[in-house]
This record gives structure tokens, C-alpha cells and sequence, in this order.
């Protein structure tokens, strides 16, 4: 249903989550990573963050593509109570961040960049997840057994943790889970 005229798509993450998003759209795709810092200025609104960042990442390879490229970058945050819980670096931390997010609403924003030599498109797309009140039980269960120190927000909703602790959502289950399939495949047909 995608034809890229010709032009040959780079993902440009390391998760495996998004390669098998990406991979469900039925398009060909290489992957290609670059390290790149996840600053944002400290006056921005949590809500303009994932976008900044996704787009960050694909400038990044500004002047390394062919002309027959295009690279597809994503980042996603988690939003709780106007502040942005990152990557925790520990358990200690994943702990706190699962504990603040029970029984409570939060928002996770996830932005995609599509970036060519003469084209660049930033887009963005936010999901509601509410969550029921979690044990502390069931917080040590998940980390010790799920490790979630590379997820934002210290948790994957498409595993344990979500299965039993999210109670709603509102949006895109795909744009919690890190790559809103919906809007790529948009980007991509519109390319």
C-alpha cells in the first residue's frame, strides 16, 4: 500500500518495539542508528518535547544520507502532572515513577520525523493512559521480571504492567507503545 517511489526508508531507533511496528505496515525498511543527546531546552512545554526530540534525531543525519533516503525518527515521553518522567537509571527509580503513576492519569506524546535531503516532516501524536492503583508487590514484580530501564516512564504497556494496570486509554495504544503506525503510514502514502 506504501510505495516509496524508489526511495529506501532508514529507521533510525535501536528498539525492537518500533522495528516491529514499523515492520507491521508492510514496508521495507534498514535500520541505522545514530547517538544522539535527548536534551530539550528547560522552558519548553512537556507536551512540544517528543516532537523536539524526534526531530533532533533525524537532523542528526543531515549531510550522511543518499538522495534516495529517508529517515524515520520517533521519540516518546511520558507526562505526568505537567512534568516529563524519563528513562529511569535504576530500579530504585523505575520504583518511584510506577508508584507516582498509580491511580492516576497521565499523558505519554510521541512525535515521528521524516527527514530526505529535500523534505522534512515533524508530526505528533498524544494518548491518555489511565492507570488502576498498582501494589508495591506487583511494581517489584514488573521490574524484576521486565527491567524497564530503557522505556520512558519505567514501563511498556504492551507487557506485564499494562495488562494488568492500565484501565483505559484514550488514543493510540501504538502511540503509547513508542510509534504511532497510524501517522507514519499517513506520512508515508502523502511522501
Amino acid at each position: 500500500m506504501i510505495n516509496l517511489k524508489g526511495n529506501q526508508l532508514i529507521l533510525a531507533s535501536k528498539s525492537p518495539r518500533r522495528q516491529e511496528l514499523l515492520k507491521g505496515l508492510c514496508v521495507d525498511f534498514e535500520v541505522r542508528t545514530k547517538e544522539t543527546p535527548e536534551d530539550f531546552p528547560e522552558t519548553m512545554s512537556a507536551s512540544k518535547v517528543s516532537a523536539f526530540l524526534s526531530e533532533k534525531k533525524a537532523k542528526a543525519f543531515l549531510g550522511e544520507l543518499a538522495d534516495d533516503e529517508i529517515v524515520l525518527t520517533s521519540d516518546t515521553v511520558v507526562i505526568l502532572e505537567g512534568k516529563i518522567l524519563g528513562k529511569p537509571e535504576n530500579a530504585e527509580e523505575a520504583r518511584k515513577m510506577l508508584t507516582d503513576l498509580s491511580a492516576k492519569q497521565h499523558k505519554v506524546s510521541t512525535g515521528i520525523t521524516l527527514l530526505s535531503n529535500t523534505k522534512s516532516i515533524t508530526l505528533q501524536d498524544e494518548a491518555s493512559v489511565f492507570f488502576k492503583p498498582l501494589s508495591q508487590e506487583e511494581i517489584d514484580f514488573y521490574i524484576d521480571n521486565f527491567r524497564p530501564f530503557d522505556k520512558a516512564g519505567a514501563y511498556g504497556i504492551q507487557e506485564w504492567i499494562g495488562y494488568i494496570g492500565v484501565k483505559r486509554l484514550e488514543g493510540s495504544f501504538y502511540t503509547v507503545m513508542g510509534l504511532p503506525v497510524h501517522l507514519v503510514y499517513q506520512a508515508l502514502r502523502d511522501w
